[in-house]
């Protein structure tokens, strides 16, 4: 290991967190508790291959950077692995996640590429290989982490966050479902709550609460930090909502599909809050309909109500409070890792 771990805590963070992958996955594939035959070892492979390192990389990659900055100094090539490997677990939940989730909103690419249950020959194998995704999450806990004292408080944290996470997808399923009919339930407190629980908590909480661990603090002692970056993740999914609608699909890597899929999307929620009576009428005649006709009248209120700039607002507004709740903060390392997770999302267009 100390090798192919030379130079890592200083050199490009990134390049080092793949090779980390092949390692991780090649442990995987020979795991004692499951006699692979070579078919089952060629799936697995290329299963993973597929759904985990394909991301931008950004949960995984913020567990070192935030260990780093809490350390404030240099790692050594022992701390950098571990750091990794705790990032590539935040990475294989995100895989997990998103394979079930494209099977569930029926959807076509993800990350420039079919979806994994479009692929030929996958089709609901996909739901399956979602569980050993998430399975794989505490095989690379107990190899690397057993004998650290914070192990179980590691294992915790994961299951709570998974929890959140299937919670909120639960909230945003049956919104959407039950709401079918009815645009008026897709309002601001029922976006947020959706959109805290499916999404911040594993996004943005979790790989700062591994480094957290990893540093040796109680995570009891941090809650106001864990409201900031949840607030951080609502501010990025806000984003994420205004990309599906006016960002560039080659950019994100997938086609938008929130309209036709009657999401409890930001810009809905706008859109109801802003609308008169006839346009809320031209809104719930065409919101969650697959027709391009459909799809562009929403659209079209969309840039009547003039949501981009109302997102434009949001943003600029998100930043100066995020950025007055982080200096708030006591201690100027931790204040720095919130810096710098929202430096990397402020204005992003992917």
């Amino acid at each position: 290991m100390a090798d192919a771990a030379n130079g890592r805590a200083g050199g490009d963070v990134k390049s080092t967190f793949r090779e980390i992958y092949f390692r991780l996955k090649a442990e995987l594939l020979q795991d004692p508790a499951f006699d692979f035959t070579d078919e089952g070892r060629q799936w697995i492979d290329r299963m993973l291959d597929y759904n985990v390192p394909g991301g931008k990389l950004n949960r995984g990659i913020s567990v070192i950077d935030s260990y780093k900055l809490l350390k404030g100094t240099e790692l050594s090539d022992d701390q950098v692995f571990l750091a990794c490997a705790l990032g590539w677990c935040i990475e294989w939940l995100q895989a997990y996640f998103l394979v079930l989730d494209d099977i569930m909103d029926n959807s076509h690419t993800r990350r420039g590429q079919l979806c994994w249950f479009r692929v030929d020959k996958v089709g609901l194998i996909a739901a399956n290989d979602g569980i050993i995704l998430r399975n794989h999450i505490p095989r690379i806990l107990k190899r690397y982490f057993r004998e650290k004292p914070y192990y179980v408080n590691l294992l915790d944290l994961f299951n709570e966050v998974e929890f959140q996470t299937a919670s909120g997808q639960m909230l945003d399923l049956i919104t959407t479902y039950q709401g079918e009919q009815d645009l008026s339930k897709y309002t601001m407190p029922v976006y947020r709550r959706i959109v805290q629980y499916k999404t911040a908590y594993y996004s943005f909480y979790l790989p700062v609460a591994c480094a957290l661990l990893m540093s040796g603090e109680n995570l009891d002692h941090f809650i106001d930090v864990k409201n900031i970056l949840v607030e951080m993740g609502t501010y990025f999914q806000v984003q994420d909502d205004y990309l599906d609608c006016f960002g560039d699909p080659e950019a994100i890597g997938k086609i938008g599909t929130d309209i036709e899929d009657f999401k409890c999307s930001w810009l809905v929620v706008q859109a109801m809050a802003h609308a008169n009576e006839s346009q809320k009428k031209i809104l719930t005649e065409n919101y969650g309909k697959s027709d391009s006709a459909c799809i562009a009248k929403v659209k079209s209120i969309y840039k009547d109500l003039n949501l981009q700039n109302v997102f434009f607002e949001y943003e600029r507004m998100s930043y100066e409070q995020l950025i007055s709740s982080i200096e708030g903060l006591p201690g100027k390392a931790v204040q720095e890792v919130l810096k710098s997770f929202l430096h990397k999302i402020y204005k992003r267009q992917k």
